[in-house]
């Protein structure tokens, strides 16, 4: 009987440590999220991902306000560590200052504080680092941003969105605009790639969620952009909160557990 007994409390243990929480400070704290993952939460509800292989980590996106985040960085790994930008919007490119190069999609430096000095290193798609024991590989998803990307991690079986699918609820409205079908073609991009081995979505405001999202997140994602497309789409209301690269009357609509924020005057290309 004490086996069983013994091998019930490890397992607890295990799956404690997996979630775990390894650093906090006033601007972020740090969990395990996966074996050689760690999730940076930042106080603006923002997240970063850090993945290690056996030779080098990777760190995407550097988030808004982290203080020293390079240093930060230390306290997780001894390995060199690359940075890579899923998209170029402030909330996920704000502390690039502290590395001398970062890599990103070439579409989305129109974004970029030019005050920047370091280097910027251009990915595109199948692009890959090598960090030892994994790769980490390169999709471009436009949609949110012209440049956005996601990261796949076939070793873990996971992949890094940033915000090109959303937390939930994804942002459409902001220049420049993308069409609906470029949007619509990312979410098929996504759902072949998810029906090829991965299973996870990590999104890029991962503490609204605190979890992953599935391929039927995707596969619903796509219905509603579908639907926008068509004009057949139900409830759609215009959207209250107004940011600076906003389009002037942006809307808002729902499918089950998904919304997208959209600009009905740039829906479908002339």
């Amino acid at each position: 009987m004490r086996q069983p007994v013994l091998i019930a409390i490890l397992s607890c243990v295990i799956f404690s440590n997996l979630f775990s929480q390894v650093f906090e400070n006033d601007d972020l704290k740090i969990s395990v999220l996966e074996d050689l993952i760690w999730v940076i939460e930042t106080t603006d509800n923002t997240a970063m991902y850090l993945v290690e292989g056996s030779d080098k980590a990777l760190l995407i996106d550097t988030g808004t306000k982290c203080d020293s985040l390079d240093k930060i960085m230390r306290q997780i790994t001894s390995k060199p560590v690359d940075v890579v930008i899923t998209h170029g919007h402030r909330d996920h490119s704000g502390n690039i200052k502290y590395f001398d190069t970062i890599y990103m999609h070439p579409a989305d430096t129109i974004f970029i504080d030019s005050s920047y000095k370091g280097v910027i290193k251009f990915v595109s798609e199948g692009d890959f680092f090598d960090l030892g024991n994994k790769v980490t590989e390169v999709y471009h998803m436009p949609g949110h941003t012209p440049g956005s990307i996601v990261l796949t991690d076939k070793h873990s079986k996971c992949c890094f969105t940033g915000d090109a699918f959303g937390s939930g609820l994804v942002w459409l409205q902001m220049r420049p605009y993308a069409y609906m079908q470029t949007y619509i073609n990312s979410c098929s991009k996504m759902e072949t790639l998810m029906d090829s081995g991965i299973e996870k979505i990590y999104c890029g405001h991962y503490p609204y969620l605190k979890k992953a999202l599935y391929k039927d997140y995707i596969m619903n994602m796509k219905k509603l952009a579908n639907a926008i497309y068509d004009d057949t789409a139900q409830g759609a209301k215009p959207y209250s909160i107004k940011v600076s690269i906003s389009c002037d009357n942006p809307m808002e609509v729902w499918y089950n557990d998904v919304g997208i924020i959209y600009n009905p005057d740039h829906i479908k290309s002339k």
